[in-house]
């Protein structure tokens, strides 16, 4: 027996008439009397007994129905599951991104994202750029945010989510934080909190510097943009970092300052050229997209 004639058994049973069978599933009364003409001639038995224009199940139609009953709780659950997967409120979504992204953008957008989707569970880890990069071709995280994304990697998709660039913090009380912008020269004369040569961020200041002439020397130097602001905080010096992180809360306040040269940092989103985005991660990297665009 087809899902659609167990389907028919079942609103007969309830039922017990033709008519009101057919007016729950969408049928004529015919159309209905065929169907269990046709089930009772497929299998060579009689489901009902007629009596006085009502139908009474055989034990025959009563232990078909109670079997059936697993199937329709399958396909119901089959159902919702195919709904959840529609409208994205269901399944798994696995992300990646670096500190400044993972602590400044991803955050909010998962408190937006989350609060319809109760069935949806998240994987979200915070990497290292070559970690993140990693994680997308591994297929690890389905997406990846990432700075200062390189297209060199022909397996992966890129999108870019916002331009920023490089600022100036400082504490309120320092003398730069009076400047309208800062520049190489200016940091050379108090303490400064450099990001470590071998980040892409730290290769992008000490490039601003060598392109004004200016001598890249810092007091302190640290890998993460976080770490230079909490520093920058505590009053250790003055910190060049990108514009995400310089909006992270941390002890004490900051004040932030144009870095000049012009010093641009741009944040992509990252995903597998092998793997075509699901609808929760395409639903997911769309919010992003609005939200970068309302703060721009």
């Amino acid at each position: 027996m087809t899902l659609r004639q167990l389907e028919i058994l079942r609103a007969l049973i309830r039922h017990r008439t033709t008519v009101a069978a057919g007016h729950e599933l969408g049928l004529s009364q015919p159309a209905v009397s065929n169907a269990l003409k046709s089930m009772e001639m497929q299998l060579g038995f009689s489901l009902f007994e007629r009596v006085n224009n009502r139908l009474h199940p055989t034990p025959e139609a009563m232990a078909i129905h109670d079997d059936a009953e697993a199937i329709f709780a399958l396909h119901g659950q089959l159902a919702t599951r195919l709904r959840g997967l529609k409208d994205s409120h269901s399944g798994r979504l696995a992300i990646a991104a670096t500190p400044p992204l993972a602590y400044s953008v991803i955050p909010p957008v998962l408190h937006s994202f989350l609060k319809p989707r109760p069935d949806l569970r998240v994987y979200f880890d915070v990497r290292r750029y070559e970690g993140v990069i990693d994680a997308v071709l591994n297929q690890v995280a389905e997406l990846g945010f990432v700075l200062g994304f390189l297209p060199d990697h022909r397996s992966i998709t890129s999108q870019i989510v916002h331009e920023s660039e490089m600022v100036c913090v400082c504490t309120p009380d320092h003398p730069l934080a009076r400047r309208d912008a800062v520049s190489p020269d200016d940091l050379t004369h108090y303490p400064f909190i450099g990001l470590e040569a071998g980040t892409r961020l730290g290769q992008a200041v000490r490039g601003a510097f060598a392109a004004v002439g200016t001598p890249f020397r810092a007091e302190v130097e640290v890998r993460y943009c976080n770490t230079a602001c909490a520093l920058a905080a505590a009053g250790v010096g003055i910190a060049v970092v990108d514009a995400y992180s310089a909006q992270q809360p941390v002890i004490g306040s900051l004040v932030t300052r144009p870095f000049r040269p012009h010093t641009p940092v741009i944040s992509y989103a990252l995903w597998s050229q092998t793997r075509p985005l699901s609808r929760v991660a395409r639903v997911f990297l769309d919010e992003v997209l609005q939200r970068q665009s309302a703060m721009a």
